[in-house]
């Protein structure tokens, strides 16, 4: 009775099924599930390594490497574990395609995130280094812009390392996507020429949301920076757009990093101002800068002899960024100016014309 269920399992186990046995087929599913505990826990054990290696350490591109490693899910295991368990297999020749393309394909996807994530780990520690510091939505934003690029970049790459692992012949394929790829550069210059300038802007930042600037005869508050356009807020309230283009090419003004202002002006004084007077007023300009409140003074000076007045030329500092406390302070020494002079009998010249008429 033994011998004969021996005999039937014999000839069970040596059933074809296609071009493979039903022992073939057996020992493949044993493969696929011992391949696929040993691989969950060598992969286990080498990421609890890591992460103890990584916690003695203060470099944080460990961290980012586990970071990705942690986040290898149990479709690679299968995909691996299938591959190895074909490979004692006779499987026709599109089966076998299919097997191969899902192990390169899974194997390729992992490579590239963990690329992708220690190259963007990079690109933002270099930004950080540039600008002394940036802030979470930057960061953010120059992260998205990059995994543009990086991504495009990595899975080109990949997927011709892909065709090729599969039998394709892939420099026909190279070379059409060369041209293509120029066709396609040449139709969308100046929108791939704005793209990279918002990469140079997110990089270099020469100014930041917030910031005012001028450009050439248009000055206001950055409002957004975009992947093609940035966005003023001009001093009248309407929204001025620039290429980025333009803004990387053209001399840019930011008021973002002014710590205070210098301002010269003139005031001129008539002809008929006495020596003592004329004396007097240097130290009169000093008092009402000084009580304008956050200002500086570097000098006054009798500049010279106009055409109608005796012109004297001042400079201060203001200690403030903000144009309203210039204005302000500005007014303040002004109007102390005129009040100081009425007292002293000081007049301003104004433009006149003497004309004498000789007999």
């Amino acid at each position: 009775m033994i011998e004969r269920n021996m005999e039937n399992y014999a000839d069970i186990l040596t059933k074809q099924i296609g071009p493979n046995t039903v022992q073939d087929l057996l020992i493949a599913l044993v493969t696929f599930l011992v391949a696929y505990i040993v691989l969950t826990i060598i992969w286990k054990f080498l990421l609890n390594r890591v992460q103890t290696i990584a916690k003695k350490t203060k470099f944080k591109l460990d961290d980012v490497i586990v970071d990705v490693l942690e986040g290898v899910g149990g479709l690679f295991y299968i995909a691996v574990a299938l591959f190895i368990a074909v490979q004692s297999l006779s499987l026709s020749p599109v089966i076998t395609v299919i097997v191969k393309g899902i192990f390169l394909i899974a194997v390729t996807y992992e490579v590239i995130k963990l690329t992708e994530r220690v190259i963007n780990f990079f690109v933002l520690r270099g930004m950080h280094a540039r600008s002394g510091g940036a802030t979470t939505e930057e960061k953010q934003k120059v992260s998205g812009i990059f995994s543009i690029f990086i991504k495009i970049t990595l899975w080109s790459f990949g997927l011709l390392l892909i065709l090729s692992n599969l039998g394709f012949n892939i420099t026909s394929l190279v070379a059409g996507l060369g041209i293509g790829g120029l066709a396609i550069s040449l139709a969308l210059q100046s929108v791939l020429t704005d793209v990279f300038s918002s990469l140079s802007i997110a990089i270099d930042k020469p100014f930041r949301e917030g910031d005012f600037i001028v450009v050439g005869t248009d000055k206001g508050t950055v409002k957004h920076i975009g992947i093609k356009t940035t966005r003023l807020q001009s001093l009248q309230g309407e929204e001025i757009v620039i290429s980025n283009t333009e803004l990387t090419t053209a001399r840019v003004q930011n008021f973002r990093k002014l710590e205070k202002r210098r301002i010269v002006f003139k005031i001129g004084v008539k002809y008929s101002t006495s020596t003592d007077k004329l004396k007097k007023i240097p130290e009169i300009v000093e008092k009402c800068i000084e009580s304008a409140g956050k200002t500086e003074l570097d000098r006054v000076h009798f500049m010279e002899f106009g055409d109608f007045s005796l012109n004297y030329e001042i400079v201060y500092f203001i200690g403030s960024k903000e144009y309203v406390d210039y204005m302000d302070a500005q007014q303040k020494m002004n109007l102390a100016i005129l009040e100081e002079f009425e007292k002293e009998g000081i007049e301003m010249a104004f433009p006149t014309q003497t004309v004498y008429i000789e007999k």
